[in-house]
């Protein structure tokens, strides 16, 4: 009972003590010093805040027939669906990767969005980009030639728009169909796309000094353009939709979606 006494005559001192001390402090100091404990305290919740609410938006973009939606089904649920037609509306939907829904433990599901690739509905991408953590174009690896310069304008917009450039967006140039005996190497593919940006560059910056119709320029003035001169990571991967060949598209999204 005696140290429980003590105990709170200590208390009591330690309290009178410290009522004093701030008696004697001017209100002025007092209140900023509140007001700034105040405002710490705000930001560290905040920062903790927006580290658990990281996006997990993953974006599948390319031409028409490249074979998006296949992708989509298949890293959802495993299955080609048979083939699909041309999607004139987003396929979106939350959910664990197909090929980890045997694993232990809590894993961290994927938004993935497949947004259309007619040229008429390509505005559909700058509804989700703002939330994007990663981007997957694809590019059909079977019917490259034809659609190369297409396919490179498509990507030449999305690598020169405000949202990836200032969030530093990865993408992922996903070469599918390569199955095929015919298809080309993604070697091949990346080199001819840096080529036909190169172009784009070139033409562009004849017509203005900043482009017109993108928020950014791209690669490094003097040199010839190069996806490693991107201010945001681009990597190349390949896939096959139909066969379910999908392993270094989940390793891209696994990279930027921690499960």
């Amino acid at each position: 009972m005696e140290n429980l006494e003590d105990l709170k005559l200590m208390a009591e001192q330690w309290s009178n003590q410290g009522i004093e001390y701030l008696q004697k402090i001017p209100p002025s100091q007092l209140y900023a010093a509140i007001g700034l404990m105040l405002l710490t305290t705000i930001l560290l919740l905040s920062f903790r805040l927006v580290r658990r609410t990281k996006s997990n938006t993953v974006l599948l973009s390319g031409l028409s027939g490249s074979g998006k939606t296949v992708l989509f089904y298949q890293l959802r649920d495993g299955s080609s669906h048979q083939g699909t037609v041309t999607s004139m509306e987003p396929n979106e939907g939350t959910f664990v990767l197909h090929t980890e829904n045997a694993k232990k433990g809590k894993i961290k599901p994927v938004h993935l969005v497949d947004v259309p690739g007619h040229s008429r509905l390509r505005p559909k991408l700058e509804e989700f980009l703002p939330q994007a953590a990663a981007i997957v174009f694809v590019v059909d690896a079977l019917e490259f030639l034809p659609n190369c310069r297409a396919a490179s304008e498509y990507l030449y917009d999305i690598l020169t728009n405000a949202n990836v450039v200032k969030k530093k967006i990865p993408v992922l140039l996903c070469c599918n169909k390569t199955d095929k005996l015919t298809a080309h190497t993604k070697e091949f593919i990346k080199k001819q796309m840096e080529k036909e940006i190169e172009k784009l560059r070139v033409s562009r910056s004849a017509v203005s000094t900043a482009d017109i119709a993108n928020d950014f320029t791209i690669g490094i003035e003097g040199e010839v353009f190069s996806f490693s001169h991107c201010s945001n990571k681009v990597t190349i991967a390949e896939a096959s939709g139909l066969i379910g060949e999908t392993v270094q598209v989940q390793d891209f999204i696994r990279e930027y979606i921690k499960p």
